[in-house]
Protein backbone atom coordinates (compact mmCIF):
# COMPACT_ATOMS: atom_id res chain seq x y z
CA UNK A 1 0.00 0.00 0.00
CA UNK A 2 1.88 2.95 -1.23
CA UNK A 3 0.17 6.64 -1.02
CA UNK A 4 1.92 9.62 -1.96
CA UNK A 5 1.35 11.23 1.55
CA UNK A 6 2.80 14.73 1.12
CA UNK A 7 -0.01 15.50 -1.53
CA UNK A 8 -2.88 13.56 0.30
CA UNK A 9 -1.84 15.02 3.68
CA UNK A 10 -2.84 18.46 2.38
CA UNK A 11 -5.74 17.60 1.45
CA UNK A 12 -7.14 15.15 4.40
CA UNK A 13 -8.27 16.17 7.84
CA UNK A 14 -9.49 13.10 9.06
CA UNK A 15 -11.80 14.14 12.65
CA UNK A 16 -12.63 11.12 14.94
CA UNK A 17 -16.44 10.31 14.83
CA UNK A 18 -19.11 12.93 13.34
CA UNK A 19 -22.84 12.21 13.07
CA UNK A 20 -24.22 10.56 9.98
CA UNK A 21 -26.71 13.49 8.65
CA UNK A 22 -27.83 13.28 5.47
CA UNK A 23 -31.10 15.25 3.91
CA UNK A 24 -33.38 12.24 5.05
CA UNK A 25 -31.93 13.24 8.83
CA UNK A 26 -32.47 17.00 7.60
CA UNK A 27 -36.11 16.44 6.55
CA UNK A 28 -37.04 14.33 9.44
CA UNK A 29 -36.14 16.90 12.27
CA UNK A 30 -37.75 19.86 9.47
CA UNK A 31 -40.61 18.02 9.23
CA UNK A 32 -40.92 18.01 13.25
CA UNK A 33 -39.67 21.58 13.47
CA UNK A 34 -42.85 22.68 11.47
CA UNK A 35 -45.63 19.90 13.05
CA UNK A 36 -45.47 22.30 15.79
CA UNK A 37 -44.61 19.54 18.36
CA UNK A 38 -40.94 19.14 19.41
CA UNK A 39 -41.23 17.77 23.05
CA UNK A 40 -41.71 14.09 22.96
CA UNK A 41 -44.86 12.62 20.64
CA UNK A 42 -45.42 11.02 17.86
CA UNK A 43 -41.53 10.56 16.52
CA UNK A 44 -40.77 9.31 20.10
CA UNK A 45 -43.42 6.82 20.33
CA UNK A 46 -42.38 5.87 15.87
CA UNK A 47 -38.73 5.80 17.38
CA UNK A 48 -39.92 3.33 19.84
CA UNK A 49 -41.55 0.92 17.95
CA UNK A 50 -38.57 0.70 15.03
CA UNK A 51 -36.43 -0.08 18.10
CA UNK A 52 -38.82 -3.07 19.15
CA UNK A 53 -39.06 -4.17 15.29
CA UNK A 54 -35.29 -4.48 14.70
CA UNK A 55 -34.05 -5.36 18.45
CA UNK A 56 -37.06 -8.60 18.81
CA UNK A 57 -38.19 -6.81 21.81
CA UNK A 58 -41.65 -5.89 23.76
CA UNK A 59 -40.41 -3.13 25.53
CA UNK A 60 -38.28 0.09 24.26
CA UNK A 61 -38.76 3.43 26.55
CA UNK A 62 -36.43 6.43 25.08
CA UNK A 63 -35.00 8.44 27.05
CA UNK A 64 -32.08 11.42 27.40
CA UNK A 65 -28.85 9.66 27.78
CA UNK A 66 -28.21 5.99 28.92
CA UNK A 67 -26.87 7.43 32.37
CA UNK A 68 -30.09 8.21 32.82
CA UNK A 69 -31.56 5.33 31.71
CA UNK A 70 -29.69 2.51 33.47
CA UNK A 71 -30.31 4.85 36.85
CA UNK A 72 -33.77 4.43 35.93
CA UNK A 73 -33.50 1.05 35.78
CA UNK A 74 -31.53 0.36 38.41
CA UNK A 75 -33.84 2.41 40.77
CA UNK A 76 -37.07 0.07 39.17
CA UNK A 77 -35.34 -2.98 40.59
CA UNK A 78 -35.26 -1.69 43.55
CA UNK A 79 -31.50 -1.33 44.20
CA UNK A 80 -30.41 1.06 47.04
CA UNK A 81 -28.02 2.30 49.45
CA UNK A 82 -26.08 -0.74 50.74
CA UNK A 83 -26.43 -2.85 47.50
CA UNK A 84 -23.44 -3.35 45.17
CA UNK A 85 -23.83 -3.69 41.27
CA UNK A 86 -21.00 -5.65 39.14
CA UNK A 87 -19.27 -3.47 36.56
CA UNK A 88 -15.75 -3.81 34.33
CA UNK A 89 -12.78 -1.30 36.01
CA UNK A 90 -12.33 -0.30 32.07
CA UNK A 91 -15.32 1.49 31.19
CA UNK A 92 -16.92 4.87 30.69
CA UNK A 93 -17.54 6.67 34.22
CA UNK A 94 -21.19 6.49 33.21
CA UNK A 95 -21.62 2.85 34.12
CA UNK A 96 -20.51 3.51 37.75
CA UNK A 97 -22.09 7.01 37.83
CA UNK A 98 -25.57 5.30 37.68
CA UNK A 99 -24.69 2.68 40.06
CA UNK A 100 -23.71 5.54 42.41
CA UNK A 101 -26.84 7.54 41.65
CA UNK A 102 -28.77 5.05 43.19
CA UNK A 103 -26.83 5.36 46.68
CA UNK A 104 -25.52 1.56 45.35
CA UNK A 105 -21.97 0.39 45.42
CA UNK A 106 -20.26 -0.39 41.97
CA UNK A 107 -18.11 -3.71 42.90
CA UNK A 108 -15.73 -3.52 39.73
CA UNK A 109 -13.50 -6.01 37.98
CA UNK A 110 -11.03 -6.74 36.20
CA UNK A 111 -12.01 -7.35 31.71
CA UNK A 112 -10.43 -10.20 29.21
CA UNK A 113 -7.86 -9.02 26.93
CA UNK A 114 -10.84 -9.00 24.39
CA UNK A 115 -12.16 -5.78 26.04
CA UNK A 116 -14.96 -7.46 27.48
CA UNK A 117 -15.74 -8.31 31.37
CA UNK A 118 -13.98 -11.53 32.82
CA UNK A 119 -16.36 -13.52 33.58
CA UNK A 120 -14.19 -15.44 36.24
CA UNK A 121 -13.71 -12.22 38.36
CA UNK A 122 -17.86 -11.37 38.57
CA UNK A 123 -18.17 -14.92 40.04
CA UNK A 124 -15.67 -14.09 42.56
CA UNK A 125 -17.39 -10.71 43.08
CA UNK A 126 -20.63 -11.61 43.93
CA UNK A 127 -21.79 -11.24 47.68
CA UNK A 128 -25.24 -11.70 49.14
CA UNK A 129 -25.60 -7.72 48.63
CA UNK A 130 -25.17 -8.44 44.66
CA UNK A 131 -28.16 -7.06 42.57
CA UNK A 132 -27.07 -7.09 39.24
CA UNK A 133 -24.51 -7.33 36.91
CA UNK A 134 -23.48 -4.42 33.99
CA UNK A 135 -21.77 -6.08 31.19
CA UNK A 136 -20.27 -3.69 28.82
CA UNK A 137 -20.24 -4.43 25.36
CA UNK A 138 -17.20 -1.70 25.08
CA UNK A 139 -16.76 -0.61 21.22
CA UNK A 140 -19.81 -3.16 20.11
CA UNK A 141 -17.76 -6.40 20.82
CA UNK A 142 -20.16 -8.70 22.79
CA UNK A 143 -19.11 -9.83 26.31
CA UNK A 144 -19.93 -14.06 27.03
CA UNK A 145 -23.35 -13.79 27.97
CA UNK A 146 -23.99 -17.51 28.08
CA UNK A 147 -21.06 -17.65 31.40
CA UNK A 148 -22.78 -14.26 32.65
CA UNK A 149 -26.25 -16.26 32.44
CA UNK A 150 -24.38 -19.91 34.05
CA UNK A 151 -22.92 -17.63 36.43
CA UNK A 152 -26.91 -15.88 37.68
CA UNK A 153 -28.46 -19.03 37.34
CA UNK A 154 -26.16 -21.39 39.31
CA UNK A 155 -28.06 -22.74 42.10
CA UNK A 156 -24.66 -21.68 44.11
CA UNK A 157 -25.07 -18.06 43.28
CA UNK A 158 -29.02 -17.92 43.30
CA UNK A 159 -28.65 -19.06 46.86
CA UNK A 160 -26.85 -16.23 48.41
CA UNK A 161 -29.51 -13.95 46.16
CA UNK A 162 -31.46 -11.69 48.44
CA UNK A 163 -34.71 -10.46 47.04
CA UNK A 164 -36.06 -6.91 48.55
CA UNK A 165 -38.45 -5.81 46.18
CA UNK A 166 -41.09 -7.11 44.24
CA UNK A 167 -38.98 -7.10 40.75
CA UNK A 168 -36.02 -8.72 42.62
CA UNK A 169 -38.45 -11.23 43.34
CA UNK A 170 -39.40 -11.72 40.33
CA UNK A 171 -36.18 -12.27 38.75
CA UNK A 172 -35.05 -14.49 41.47
CA UNK A 173 -31.73 -14.01 41.09
CA UNK A 174 -29.45 -11.46 40.03
CA UNK A 175 -30.62 -9.39 37.04
CA UNK A 176 -28.32 -9.03 33.63
CA UNK A 177 -28.15 -5.04 32.56
CA UNK A 178 -26.00 -5.20 29.73
CA UNK A 179 -24.34 -1.74 28.74
CA UNK A 180 -25.55 -1.52 25.01
CA UNK A 181 -24.24 2.32 24.28
CA UNK A 182 -22.06 0.64 21.63
CA UNK A 183 -23.85 -2.16 20.70
CA UNK A 184 -27.09 -1.76 18.94
CA UNK A 185 -26.41 -3.88 15.81
CA UNK A 186 -24.27 -6.11 17.98
CA UNK A 187 -25.15 -10.38 17.86
CA UNK A 188 -24.35 -12.78 20.42
CA UNK A 189 -24.98 -16.33 18.48
CA UNK A 190 -27.04 -14.64 15.86
CA UNK A 191 -29.48 -13.01 18.38
CA UNK A 192 -29.54 -8.70 19.40
CA UNK A 193 -28.06 -8.36 22.79
CA UNK A 194 -31.56 -7.23 23.74
CA UNK A 195 -32.61 -10.57 23.48
CA UNK A 196 -29.86 -12.48 25.50
CA UNK A 197 -30.23 -10.50 28.19
CA UNK A 198 -32.64 -8.95 31.02
CA UNK A 199 -32.46 -5.19 30.17
CA UNK A 200 -30.67 -2.98 27.74
CA UNK A 201 -29.59 0.64 27.78
CA UNK A 202 -28.76 2.04 24.69
CA UNK A 203 -27.28 5.25 24.30
CA UNK A 204 -27.93 7.93 21.15
CA UNK A 205 -25.19 10.22 22.28
CA UNK A 206 -23.83 12.24 19.07
CA UNK A 207 -20.96 9.92 18.29
CA UNK A 208 -23.00 6.45 18.43
CA UNK A 209 -24.12 4.62 15.52
CA UNK A 210 -27.18 5.72 15.69
CA UNK A 211 -27.66 9.19 17.39
CA UNK A 212 -30.64 11.87 18.56
CA UNK A 213 -27.09 14.29 19.63
CA UNK A 214 -27.89 13.03 23.02
CA UNK A 215 -30.64 10.44 24.26
CA UNK A 216 -30.98 6.77 24.68
CA UNK A 217 -33.31 3.64 25.17
CA UNK A 218 -34.36 1.06 27.38
CA UNK A 219 -34.98 -2.11 25.87
CA UNK A 220 -36.59 -5.69 27.32
CA UNK A 221 -38.28 -8.62 26.69
CA UNK A 222 -38.65 -9.60 29.96
CA UNK A 223 -40.67 -13.23 29.24
CA UNK A 224 -43.86 -14.72 31.42
CA UNK A 225 -42.34 -13.80 34.95
CA UNK A 226 -43.36 -10.28 33.76
CA UNK A 227 -45.97 -7.61 32.16
CA UNK A 228 -44.10 -5.75 30.15
CA UNK A 229 -47.02 -3.58 28.80
CA UNK A 230 -46.98 -2.49 32.41
CA UNK A 231 -43.31 -2.48 32.51
CA UNK A 232 -43.07 0.21 29.51
CA UNK A 233 -46.17 1.89 31.21
CA UNK A 234 -43.79 2.27 34.70
CA UNK A 235 -40.84 3.07 32.67
CA UNK A 236 -43.31 6.25 30.75
CA UNK A 237 -44.00 7.49 33.58
CA UNK A 238 -41.07 7.27 35.82
CA UNK A 239 -39.55 9.33 32.81
CA UNK A 240 -42.07 11.99 33.40
CA UNK A 241 -41.45 12.54 37.17
CA UNK A 242 -44.24 10.38 37.78
CA UNK A 243 -46.64 12.05 35.91
CA UNK A 244 -49.48 9.70 34.61
CA UNK A 245 -49.63 11.82 30.80
CA UNK A 246 -47.12 13.19 28.86
CA UNK A 247 -47.36 17.04 27.10
CA UNK A 248 -48.71 15.60 24.18
CA UNK A 249 -51.50 13.63 25.73
CA UNK A 250 -52.24 16.87 28.01
CA UNK A 251 -52.49 18.54 24.99
CA UNK A 252 -55.35 17.00 23.68
CA UNK A 253 -58.67 19.13 23.60
CA UNK A 254 -59.91 18.70 27.73
CA UNK A 255 -57.73 16.17 28.50
CA UNK A 256 -55.98 18.24 30.54
CA UNK A 257 -56.24 16.59 34.12
CA UNK A 258 -52.57 14.35 35.26
CA UNK A 259 -51.63 12.78 38.09
CA UNK A 260 -48.31 12.05 40.10
CA UNK A 261 -48.29 9.01 41.57
CA UNK A 262 -44.29 8.64 41.70
CA UNK A 263 -41.34 10.50 42.35
CA UNK A 264 -39.77 9.91 39.03
CA UNK A 265 -37.22 11.39 37.19
CA UNK A 266 -37.44 14.27 34.10
CA UNK A 267 -35.54 12.17 31.30
CA UNK A 268 -38.00 12.00 28.42
CA UNK A 269 -36.87 12.10 25.30
CA UNK A 270 -38.00 15.29 22.94
CA UNK A 271 -39.27 14.44 19.38
CA UNK A 272 -36.73 16.72 17.82
CA UNK A 273 -34.23 14.67 18.79
CA UNK A 274 -35.87 11.49 18.01
CA UNK A 275 -35.92 12.36 14.06
CA UNK A 276 -32.86 12.36 14.07
CA UNK A 277 -32.76 8.93 15.06
CA UNK A 278 -35.72 7.44 13.12
CA UNK A 279 -34.10 8.50 10.21
CA UNK A 280 -30.99 6.95 10.70
CA UNK A 281 -32.71 3.84 12.30
CA UNK A 282 -34.25 3.56 8.89
CA UNK A 283 -31.08 2.79 7.14
CA UNK A 284 -29.31 1.12 9.28
CA UNK A 285 -28.50 -1.98 7.81
CA UNK A 286 -26.39 0.44 5.20
CA UNK A 287 -24.59 2.47 8.07
CA UNK A 288 -23.51 -0.72 9.68
CA UNK A 289 -22.78 -2.28 6.12
CA UNK A 290 -20.33 0.77 5.64
CA UNK A 291 -18.98 0.71 9.52
CA UNK A 292 -18.12 -2.95 8.47
CA UNK A 293 -16.53 -2.28 5.19
CA UNK A 294 -14.23 -0.12 7.73
CA UNK A 295 -13.58 -2.06 9.84
CA UNK A 296 -12.52 -4.72 7.77
CA UNK A 297 -10.20 -2.84 5.61
CA UNK A 298 -8.26 -1.86 8.79
CA UNK A 299 -8.17 -5.47 9.61
CA UNK A 300 -6.74 -6.11 5.94
CA UNK A 301 -4.38 -3.12 6.24
CA UNK A 302 -2.42 -4.06 9.68
CA UNK A 303 -2.67 -7.92 10.05
CA UNK A 304 0.98 -7.79 8.56
CA UNK A 305 2.52 -5.71 11.44
CA UNK A 306 3.26 -8.04 14.08
CA UNK A 307 2.82 -4.73 16.89
CA UNK A 308 -0.82 -4.41 15.46
CA UNK A 309 -2.87 -6.22 17.90
CA UNK A 310 -5.94 -6.37 16.36
CA UNK A 311 -9.71 -6.25 17.78
CA UNK A 312 -12.04 -8.92 17.14
CA UNK A 313 -13.87 -9.84 13.57
CA UNK A 314 -17.16 -11.64 13.08
CA UNK A 315 -17.13 -15.23 13.88
CA UNK A 316 -16.57 -17.28 16.91
CA UNK A 317 -20.23 -16.68 17.90
CA UNK A 318 -20.11 -13.20 18.29
CA UNK A 319 -20.94 -9.90 15.24
CA UNK A 320 -19.58 -6.91 16.58
CA UNK A 321 -21.48 -3.41 15.95
CA UNK A 322 -18.24 -1.83 14.60
CA UNK A 323 -18.87 1.14 16.77
CA UNK A 324 -15.11 1.89 17.31
CA UNK A 325 -11.90 -0.16 15.89
CA UNK A 326 -9.79 -0.91 19.13
CA UNK A 327 -6.58 -1.05 18.10
CA UNK A 328 -3.38 -2.20 20.53
CA UNK A 329 -0.15 -1.78 20.05
CA UNK A 330 2.24 -4.18 21.25
CA UNK A 331 5.24 -3.05 21.99
CA UNK A 332 4.48 0.16 23.11
CA UNK A 333 4.75 2.54 26.49
CA UNK A 334 1.81 4.61 27.21
CA UNK A 335 4.20 7.76 26.67
CA UNK A 336 4.98 6.15 23.13
CA UNK A 337 1.47 5.98 23.04
CA UNK A 338 0.41 9.45 23.53
CA UNK A 339 3.23 10.60 21.33
CA UNK A 340 1.77 8.87 18.47
CA UNK A 341 -1.81 10.18 18.83
CA UNK A 342 -0.09 13.72 18.73
CA UNK A 343 1.73 12.83 15.64
CA UNK A 344 -1.01 11.80 14.06
CA UNK A 345 -2.75 14.52 14.81
CA UNK A 346 0.15 17.09 12.95
CA UNK A 347 -1.16 14.93 10.11
CA UNK A 348 -4.58 15.17 10.54
CA UNK A 349 -5.95 12.06 11.56
CA UNK A 350 -7.78 12.84 15.01
CA UNK A 351 -7.98 9.25 17.13
CA UNK A 352 -9.05 8.56 20.66
CA UNK A 353 -8.36 6.01 23.74
CA UNK A 354 -11.19 4.37 24.93
CA UNK A 355 -10.98 4.38 28.03
CA UNK A 356 -9.07 5.81 31.00
CA UNK A 357 -9.94 2.96 33.39
CA UNK A 358 -11.86 4.45 36.16
CA UNK A 359 -9.36 3.64 39.44
CA UNK A 360 -7.24 6.14 37.50
CA UNK A 361 -9.43 8.50 37.81
CA UNK A 362 -9.78 11.22 40.90
CA UNK A 363 -13.61 10.29 41.87
CA UNK A 364 -12.46 6.71 42.12
CA UNK A 365 -9.62 6.71 43.25
CA UNK A 366 -10.16 9.03 45.87
CA UNK A 367 -12.85 6.20 47.34
CA UNK A 368 -10.32 3.52 47.48
CA UNK A 369 -10.57 1.52 44.25
CA UNK A 370 -6.88 0.87 42.94
CA UNK A 371 -5.65 0.34 39.43
CA UNK A 372 -3.42 -2.60 40.97
CA UNK A 373 -6.55 -4.81 41.43
CA UNK A 374 -7.52 -4.67 37.47
CA UNK A 375 -3.90 -5.13 35.74
CA UNK A 376 -5.08 -6.50 32.75
CA UNK A 377 -7.59 -2.78 32.11
CA UNK A 378 -4.31 -0.85 32.75
CA UNK A 379 -2.07 -2.43 30.48
CA UNK A 380 -5.03 -2.26 27.49
CA UNK A 381 -5.09 1.45 28.36
CA UNK A 382 -1.26 1.65 27.90
CA UNK A 383 -1.15 0.83 24.80
CA UNK A 384 -4.83 1.52 23.30
CA UNK A 385 -5.45 3.68 20.01
CA UNK A 386 -9.07 4.01 19.03
CA UNK A 387 -8.56 4.74 14.92
CA UNK A 388 -11.44 6.79 13.15
CA UNK A 389 -14.54 4.53 12.00
CA UNK A 390 -17.90 5.76 10.27
CA UNK A 391 -19.57 5.72 7.13
CA UNK A 392 -18.44 8.68 5.38
CA UNK A 393 -14.75 7.31 5.70
CA UNK A 394 -13.56 6.51 2.05
CA UNK A 395 -11.45 3.17 1.64
CA UNK A 396 -8.68 5.93 0.64
CA UNK A 397 -8.83 7.60 3.39
CA UNK A 398 -8.87 4.42 5.63
CA UNK A 399 -5.30 3.72 3.60
CA UNK A 400 -3.89 7.12 4.58
CA UNK A 401 -4.92 6.66 8.25
CA UNK A 402 -3.16 3.32 8.59
CA UNK A 403 0.09 4.69 6.14
CA UNK A 404 -0.29 7.86 8.79
CA UNK A 405 0.03 4.97 11.97
CA UNK A 406 2.27 3.30 10.55
CA UNK A 407 5.04 5.89 9.87
CA UNK A 408 4.08 7.77 13.19
CA UNK A 409 4.72 4.19 15.01
CA UNK A 410 7.87 3.57 13.54
CA UNK A 411 8.81 7.27 14.48
CA UNK A 412 8.13 7.12 18.15
CA UNK A 413 9.62 3.55 18.31
CA UNK A 414 12.68 4.25 16.66
CA UNK A 415 12.25 1.85 14.10
CA UNK A 416 12.42 3.54 10.71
Amino acid sequence: MQLDLLNIRQKMKITFAPPYIDEDVIKSVEETLRSGWITSGPKVKALEEALCDRLGVKGAVCVNSWTSGATLVLKWLGVKPGDEVIVPAYTYCATAMAVMDTGATPVMVDINDNFTIDTDKIEQAITPKTKAIIPVDLGGIPCDYDKIRNIVESEHIKSMFVAESRVQEQFGRIMILSDSAHSIGAKYKGNDIARVVDVCVLSFHAVKNITSAEGGAICFDLGERFDNDATVKWFKIMTLNGQTKDAFAKAQMGAWRYDIVAHGMKINLPDVNAAIALAQIGKYDYLLQERKRVYDHYRELLQDYHWAVLPPKSGNDIEPSYHLFLLKINPITEQQRNELINLMAEKGVATNVHYIPMPLLSLFSEQGYKMEDYPVSFKTYQCEISLPIYPQLSNLQVEYVVNTLVESYYKVTDKM
